[in-house]
C-alpha cells in the first residue's frame, strides 16, 4: 500500500464541503424566491447541481440522510413511533415548483426540513476526513448512481435534469481525480490516465449532444461510455495501490462493469450465519430442495412451487397448498433472489433464512417445526452423513436443513442474458427494437425508477440496504374493473399508507415466469404493459390515495410497448453461475 500527501485528500474533502455549502446557499435563495418565483426553477437547479457535486462523500458518510435529501417524494412511515412523515427533500421541492400544487407554507416547511438534512450532511463532512477507502467507495457508489438512477429519471422525475446532472457528476469526478491521485496514475500508467480523462470527456460530450430525456440513447451511453469509465476506475484503484477492497460492501470492486456475473458481493446480502457456505452445504441444500419428505404429509418440496424448468417459478396463477387447494399469491422466480432485502410479496421476511423457515412452519405448506427433524430424512443414511459432512455434526432439527436450502438458493444467480452480454460489449446482437425497448424501460416508460438496473428489482441502490415496496393498484381480474382485495404490506402496521403495497420483484426472466403480479392476474406481458400505460389502478379509476405509481398515462404507442417486451425477453437467463 502506498500513501499520498494529506493535502491531496484535503482538496477532495474541501471540494465536497464547498459544494455542499453552495447547495445550501442556493436553497436559501430558493426559499426567498418562493414556490412561484420567476427564478425558482433556476435556484432549484443550482441547489441540485451543487448537491450532486457533494453527493459522493456526503451520502457515503450518511446514507439514510443522503437518501432523504435525494430520495422519492413519498411519505415515510417510522415504525418506531408509528408516525408518517411528509415527503421532503429535493424531489419533493421539484414536484412543488414544477407542478405548482403546494402552498407557500408547505413549501417553506419542505425547505426548512431539507435545509436541516443538508446541514446534517455538512457536519458529517466537517468531522470526518477523506481517506483512500472512503474516496474509492464513495466514487464507486456515485458511478452506480449514474448508471442506475440519474439517467433513468429517478433523481429528477419531473424536471428531467438527470442527464445534465450526470455530466456534472462526471466533471466533478475528473476534477477531484486530477487534484488528488492523478499524479500516481500518470507516473505509473500514463496511458490509463489519458484513457480515463478521454473517456470522461467523451461521455460528457455524448450527453451534451443528446440532451432530450425521451430520446437519449441510454444503451449506447452505458455500453460505450460509462462501462469504459468503470473499467478505468477499477484499474486506477489497482494501479494506485492506495486501497484493497473490503468484503463488507454490496459491490465487488474488482468487477470491471456493473453488469458482470460477479458485480455484486453475495456475502453482503447473506445473513451472517450463512456466509461463505461450503460446497457440501450447497450440495446438501440442493438435494433437500427437491425432497418432499421435508413436508409433514410428504407432498411438497421447495421444487413443487419453484420449478427449475420454469425459471424457478411454476406457471400457475397462484400457489397450491399441501392439500392441493389454491393459496393466495403467485410464485416468483428464485433466480437472483439472494440480492433482495425483503422476501414474500408482502415483505414479511427480512432474510432468506426467515423466508425458508416460514415455509417450514406454514400449516398450508411444509407444516413442520423448525426445531424438529423429519423422521423420513433420518431413515436415509446418506442424509445423516451429508449433514455431518456439511455441518460437522449430526443434525437433530430443521435449522441446518433451512441453512443448507438457503445456501443453495443463494447460488441460483444468472447475469449472462442476451442483454448482459450486449451491454458488456461481448457481442453485438441487439436488434433496434430491443435497444429501443431498453431505452424506453430506462427512460420514458419509467420502469427503471422502480425496477432498478441492473438487478431490475426493488433493492435500492447504491447502498442496497432496503427493498422498495409499491402501491400500484393491481386489479382483481383482467376486466380491470375492481381493485384486488389483497392488502399486502398493510398487515404489519395497519397503516393506510401501506394499503395494497407489495414488494417490487425483479423483471429478469419475466418472459419465462407468467402469469404476472402478486395475484397472477395477467397472463401476458402485453396485459402488463397496458396496465402500466394506463397509469396503474389510479389511472384506471380506482380510489388509491397512496398509489406510488404516477396516475398519469405513459402514452406509449403499441410499437413502444412491444419494444419494451422485446427488451424484457433479452433478460431471460436460467444458466446458473456460482458467485460465491
Amino acid at each position: 500500500m502506498v500513501s499520498i500527501p494529506k493535502s491531496n485528500w484535503e482538496f477532495a474533502h474541501n471540494f465536497y464541503l464547498e459544494h455542499l455549502n453552495t447547495s445550501i446557499t442556493y436553497l436559501d435563495s430558493l426559499k426567498t424566491e418562493g414556490v412561484k418565483g420567476n427564478k425558482s426553477k433556476y435556484y432549484f437547479a443550482k441547489t441540485r447541481e451543487h448537491f450532486k457535486m457533494a453527493e459522493p462523500y456526503a451520502s457515503y458518510l450518511n446514507p439514510e440522510v443522503g437518501h432523504r435529501v435525494n430520495g422519492p417524494a413519498l411519505p415515510v412511515y417510522k415504525d418506531d413511533n408509528g408516525k408518517v412523515l411528509k415527503p421532503v427533500g429535493l424531489q419533493k421541492l421539484e414536484e412543488s415548483i414544477y407542478e405548482q400544487e403546494t402552498s407557500q407554507e408547505d413549501f417553506d416547511n419542505e425547505i426548512y426540513v431539507t435545509n436541516g438534512l443538508l446541514n446534517n450532511l455538512k457536519k458529517n463532512i466537517e468531522k470526518r476526513e477523506l481517506n483512500a477507502q472512503r474516496f474509492f467507495i464513495a466514487t464507486h457508489q456515485q458511478l452506480f448512481r449514474i448508471v442506475s438512477l440519474a439517467i433513468s429519471g429517478f433523481d429528477t422525475p419531473v424536471s428531467h435534469l438527470g442527464l445534465e446532472e450526470t455530466a456534472i457528476s462526471l466533471e466533478s469526478l475528473k476534477m477531484v481525480y486530477n487534484n488528488s491521485i492523478s499524479h500516481i496514475i500518470e507516473d505509473t500508467s500514463p496511458q490509463l490516465h489519458k484513457e480515463f480523462i478521454n473517456n470522461i470527456t467523451n461521455a460528457i460530450g455524448f450527453i451534451k449532444e443528446n440532451e432530450d430525456f425521451n430520446t437519449f440513447d441510454r444503451f449506447t451511453f452505458t455500453r460505450d461510455f460509462m462501462n469504459p469509465i468503470t473499467r478505468n476506475w477499477v484499474n486506477i484503484r489497482k494501479t494506485s495501490e492506495l486501497w484493497e477492497p473490503v468484503n463488507t460492501q454490496p459491490f465487488n470492486y474488482d468487477a470491471p462493469t456493473f453488469f458482470e456475473n460477479n458485480s455484486f458481493n453475495l456475502n453482503y446480502f447473506t445473513p451472517n450465519i450463512n456466509k461463505n457456505p461450503t460446497e457440501k452445504q450447497i450440495a446438501l441444500g440442493e438435494k433437500l430442495f427437491f425432497d418432499k419428505n421435508l413436508s409433514a404429509n410428504g407432498t411438497m418440496a421447495c421444487a413443487t412451487c419453484h420449478v427449475p424448468e420454469k425459471a424457478y417459478a411454476n406457471g400457475l396463477v397462484v400457489n397450491m397448498d399441501n392439500s392441493n387447494h389454491e393459496l393466495k399469491r403467485n410464485t416468483p422466480t428464485l433466480i437472483n433472489v439472494a440480492f433482495q432485502q425483503s422476501f414474500f410479496w408482502d415483505g414479511r421476511s427480512q432474510t432468506i433464512l426467515d423466508q425458508v423457515s416460514s415455509v417450514f412452519t406454514n400449516n398450508k405448506e411444509f407444516n413442520t417445526n423448525v426445531h424438529e427433524f423429519s423422521e423420513e430424512l433420518l431413515k436415509d443414511s446418506t442424509y445423516i452423513n451429508q449433514f455431518k459432512d456439511a455441518f460437522g455434526k449430526n443434525s437433530n432439527s430443521n435449522k441446518d436443513a433451512i441453512r443448507a436450502i438457503s445456501s443453495y438458493i443463494s447460488t441460483l444467480n444468472a447475469f449472462n442474458s442476451k442483454f448482459d452480454r450486449n451491454i458488456r460489449g461481448e457481442e453485438d446482437t441487439f436488434t433496434s427494437e430491443e435497444k429501443l425497448g431498453f431505452n424506453l424501460f430506462m427512460g420514458k416508460a419509467l420502469c427503471a425508477t422502480c425496477h432498478f438496473m441492473p438487478l431490475t428489482s426493488g433493492t435500492v441502490p447504491p447502498f442496497f440496504s432496503e427493498h422498495e415496496k409499491e402501491v400500484i393498484g393491481v386489479p382483481e381480474t383482467t376486466s380491470n374493473k375492481q381493485l384486488d382485495d389483497d392488502l399486502g404490506y398493510y398487515w404489519k402496521f395497519d397503516e393506510a399508507l401501506h394499503y395494497g403495497m407489495f414488494k417490487t420483484p425483479t423483471v429478469r426472466n419475466a418472459a419465462l415466469t407468467a402469469p404476472y403480479m402478486h395475484n397472477g392476474v395477467y397472463q401476458t406481458l402485453e396485459q402488463v404493459m397496458e396496465f402500466y400505460n394506463l397509469g396503474g389502478g389510479g389511472g384506471m379509476g380506482f380510489d388509491l390515495k397512496h398509489q406510488t405509481l404516477p396516475f398519469d398515462e405513459l402514452n406509449l404507442t403499441i410499437g413502444e410497448q412491444q419494444a419494451i417486451i422485446a427488451y424484457l425477453k433479452t433478460l431471460s437467463d436460467t444458466q446458473i453461475e456460482r458467485t460465491y
